[in-house]
Formats: C-alpha cells, sequence, structure tokens
C-alpha cells in the first residue's frame, strides 16, 4: 500500500474503476485571485501544499496569485511557504516544495486592469509550455462577492474562460452566492454566459467535510437505521451550527449579512437535504443533486414566522474567561446596524418520508462552543412498562452526527443502570473518527480542490439548489427586516431566550452540545 508520503507509483496495472487508490488530477494549473487574503493564506495555499505532499497533484502542477500588491514571483513564492509553514497538515518536505515552487507565478492588478488580464493570459501560455499543463486551468475567485462579475467578465474578454483542444477551463466561486434570490439569479446568468454548467464550482466547504458525506454512507450502507429514519418514528430534527468566536475582522463582510445569509442559505439547507433526501440512484453528481433538489423543493416555512422563528446579536460577556465586546462594539460596526449574530428557523418537508417533523435550524456566533451537528430525536416508546420512579431521568433516543470538532456518531437510547432495582438511564454510544480510522480525515479545502481538479463535481451545489435556497430564506428576510433590532444574548449562552421560547411553543427543547 502506498503511504502518503510517498509518490504514486503509476501502476498500469491498477484498476481505475477501483475507488479504494487515490485519484491524481492530471496535467493542470490554478489560478487564484485575491490570493492574499486570509481564506487564501490560511486554506487554499496550504491545501494545494498538502495535496502535492500526498502526491495527488501533476509534477508540473502551477499556481498563479493575482492581487494588487506588487510582487515578483519570488515575493509570492515566501509568502505561500509561510502560509505552508503556519497552516498545512502534512510535514514540510524539502523536495515537494521545489517542484511545486517552479510553477508559482504572480500577476499583479486590479479586477477591471485590462493589462493584467492579458499578462495573465501570456503567463498561462508560458505555464502551459514550461510546465506541461496543456491549457487546462481552474479559476478561483477568492474574492468579495461584488467582485465575481467583473472577474468572470475580464476572464470572458480575454479568452481565459475559452478551452481549446480538449482542453478545460474551469470557475470556482465562494459562498454567498448573492444576497437573496434575485442577485444569486443574476450571478447565475453572468457566470453561465462564459462557462458551461458543467464547469462552474460552487464552493461550499461544508460538503467536503468527511462527516458531512459519512451522512450518506450512515443512511443508505446500513439497513439498522432506513426503516426508522421516517416519520413514523422520529420525532423532530436539530441541525445546529455554533461558533464560540465573534466576527473577528469580518465587518466589512459580516454586517449587513448575517447569520441567516451566512449559514443557513447554504450549511444548513445543504445539511438538511442530506439528512431528509432519498436514496440516490447513484452517487454520481446528477442523482445527488436530483434528490437534494426534491428535498428543497418541499420545504415549507410556518405560516407564522414571529412564532417559528428567532434571532439574536451577542452583547458583551465573559467567554473562555476573557470578557469579550458585544457586536455594536466591534470594531467597523455602527451603533445602527440591525445584523443578526443568531438565526433560528422551524421549516417542514412535505413529503410522505418527513410530513409532520419539524426541522429546527438554528446558528450563532459567541455561542456556548464550537459545533456543527445534526439531531435525529426519536419519538418516545408508545409504552413504558417501568415506575416512573425507574425512567425518571429519561429522554427521548437520539442519532447525534457530529460535523465538527469532534467528527463522528452519537447514540442515545436508555440502558438499566447496575443493581437489582430496575432503573433506567439514558447512555451514549458513540463513534470517533480520530479513535477508529489511523487515517485522518483530509481538510474540507483539499478534497474540494482536487475534486475541481478532476472535474468531479458531486460536493458542489448547483445553481439550482442554489435558488431554492434562497427562495425558503427570502420571506424570512423579509419579515425580520421588518423588526427592528434583533435580541441582545450574552456572549458565551446558547443565543436569546427567543430561540428557546421558539421550540418551547412546539413542547420541544433544544439539544446542549
Amino acid at each position: 500500500m502506498r503511504r502518503d508520503s510517498e509518490e504514486p507509483s503509476g501502476n498500469p496495472l491498477r484498476d481505475p474503476q477501483d475507488r479504494r487508490l487515490p485519484r491524481i488530477a492530471g496535467p493542470c494549473g490554478l489560478v487564484i485571485f485575491g490570493v492574499t487574503g486570509d481564506l487564501s493564506r490560511k486554506k487554499l495555499m496550504p491545501a494545494v501544499y498538502d495535496l502535492a505532499n500526498r502526491g495527488l497533484l501533476p509534477p508540473g502542477f502551477a499556481l498563479v496569485g493575482f492581487a494588487r500588491r506588487d510582487w515578483a514571483d519570488q515575493d509570492f513564492a515566501q509568502v505561500v511557504h509561510e502560509s505552508v509553514k503556519e497552516h498545512a497538515r502534512t510535514p514540510f518536505r524539502e523536495e515537494t516544495w521545489k517542484q511545486l515552487a517552479e510553477g508559482f507565478r504572480f500577476v499583479q492588478g486590479d479586477f477591471d486592469d485590462d493589462v493584467a488580464f492579458d499578462t495573465l493570459r501570456k503567463t498561462i501560455a508560458e505555464l502551459d509550455v514550461a510546465r506541461g499543463t496543456s491549457g487546462n486551468h481552474a479559476f478561483y475567485l477568492s474574492v468579495p462577492p461584488k467582485f465575481f462579475p467583473n472577474v468572470v467578465q475580464q476572464l470572458k474578454e480575454h479568452g481565459l474562460a475559452d478551452s481549446q483542444g480538449g482542453a478545460w477551463r474551469r470557475v470556482v466561486i465562494e459562498k454567498p452566492f448573492g444576497h437573496d434570490l434575485a442577485s444569486a439569479q443574476e450571478l447565475n446568468r453572468i457566470v453561465d454566459e462564459v462557462f458551461p454548467t458543467g464547469s462552474v464550482f460552487r464552493i461550499d466547504h461544508y460538503l467536503g467535510k468527511e462527516t458531512v458525506q459519512n451522512i450518506l454512507a450512515l443512511r443508505f450502507a446500513n439497513q439498522l437505521f432506513e426503516p426508522i429514519w421516517n416519520a413514523n418514528y422520529v420525532d423532530h430534527v436539530q441541525i445546529t451550527m455554533a461558533e464560540d468566536v465573534g466576527i473577528g475582522g469580518r465587518a466589512g463582510y459580516y454586517d449587513g449579512i448575517g447569520a441567516a445569509r451566512d449559514v443557513i442559505q447554504n450549511h444548513l439547507l445543504q445539511l438538511l437535504a442530506l439528512t431528509a433526501m432519498e436514496e440516490p440512484v447513484s452517487f454520481e453528481a446528477h442523482a445527488l443533486r436530483t434528490e437534494k433538489q426534491k428535498i428543497l423543493s418541499a420545504v415549507t416555512l410556518p405560516d407564522d414566522l414571529d412564532l417559528h422563528s428567532a434571532r439574536g446579536r451577542y452583547g458583551a460577556g465573559w467567554q473562555g474567561g476573557i470578557h469579550v465586546p458585544g457586536y455594536l462594539q466591534e470594531e467597523g460596526i455602527t451603533r445602527t446596524s440591525t445584523t443578526e449574530t443568531f438565526a433560528a428557523l422551524r421549516v417542514d418537508v412535505e413529503t410522505r418520508r418527513w410530513a409532520g417533523v419539524p426541522f429546527y435550524l438554528r446558528t450563532g456566533k459567541r455561542l456556548g462552543r464550537r459545533v456543527t451537528e445534526i439531531a435525529v430525536m426519536f419519538k418516545r416508546a408508545p409504552h413504558l412498562p417501568f415506575t416512573s420512579t425507574a425512567t425518571e431521568e429519561l429522554g427521548a433516543n437520539a442519532l447525534v452526527v457530529r460535523v465538527q470538532p469532534d467528527e463522528g456518531v452519537t447514540v442515545r437510547f436508555g440502558s438499566k443502570v447496575p443493581g437489582t432495582a430496575m432503573e433506567v438511564r439514558d447512555v451514549t454510544m458513540d463513534f470517533a473518527y480520530g479513535e477508529s480510522f489511523t487515517e485522518s480525515s483530509p481538510e474540507a479545502y483539499e478534497r474540494l480542490i482536487l475534486d475541481v481538479l478532476l472535474g468531479d463535481p458531486p460536493l458542489f451545489p448547483r445553481h439550482e439548489e442554489v435558488e431554492l435556497s434562497w427562495q425558503i430564506l427570502d420571506p424570512v428576510i423579509e419579515h425580520w427586516e421588518t423588526l427592528g433590532a434583533p435580541e441582545t444574548y450574552a456572549a458565551g449562552t446558547w443565543g436569546p431566550p427567543s430561540a428557546d421560547e421558539m421550540l418551547a411553543r412546539d413542547g420541544r427543547t433544544w439539544r446542549r452540545p
């Protein structure tokens, strides 16, 4: 078996259909716009190095950075070197670095600079000769959403989006995909005019996480769960993405966007779709998307959003032994801001499988701890042949998929307490990735960048999914805009009281992860 630190052997006897073998990208290059930003430095460039270190990139791979900085190629190489040293997951290997660094180039310019894009075109042509990239290039738009149309149009006008002679050109767009349905449709129209549908990759990094993909394995590779994965046995589902940090230096992006647009529209609705979808006919991209789109099409909102939604923003408080400022005291935030940092919402899925089962979605910053999980909460047993004291502490059965940070699955059920009396108490059975597999899960951006270079799109939402998600969320945002300022909650807590009241009206409570 080939170790990650070894180079691929290129054995011609290997079966290309054997999914146990690593998939290695062919000749290609990656262009990163906005290469000086945090995403590029902390995630993208380290992920490229880790892929190279694991032998999953071609020897002639090329990486081109595009930004306003007045850098030479060697300056760019130094920035990549520092990013890799600080953030890469795999050990630093000089031979990997030297081979990778030979393909580094940097182009200086603004997004409306025709000269810079002409230089980029010439740089790519030079790399096709010097590095053997064969005309295959992906353009990663690690830039604020307002610049997406500019960059895409420049790629078109300078012939950079055109593929010739069997080569490919692809574009990668980071979320958010618009700020409402109308803007998402306009962005989709602009991108589709330049790149064919199969060449557009919308990055939702949560879909690259190993445990998100494990939802599919958990549901469809095990006969154990399928018979009870429906309204006959499931009481409700809670999907949570909680962060224990504030907005940090992201005021320019976050203010005016808020928690619902930032997380519910993409991450949480995608997790809902994977949890609720029917079994696809295969795990090919078109089959997965078909089932996800069916679910998103079936999602409905309650009639009274005042009763079935909640929003808030964090105030000052203590978190981790440190006194932290409230949202309105963060640098770059105006005192008149009405942006929410916490959002909770009930939705229903109008299908035969899920009729009557509410899905509760919540996300927030400065909450009790950092955690993302999907909790499937089951109905209580219809009859308990025990005395009331024997089951006083007994809760509902639950199956919890932990997406981060401690990836795994937990099952909660009742078990007899040792002793002569019949006493039943909740216990948990836990599966953790870190304990069950010797190989660590790849970082999400490693998986997604490799899929882009391979042209493998199952984990990337198509524009239909994006537009369906905005159709769900737009009425909620419009309703909240009529309500004024969000409710304040103390940092380090689990959100505003209205979120607890929302579930209490349905006779339920939030899980405390």
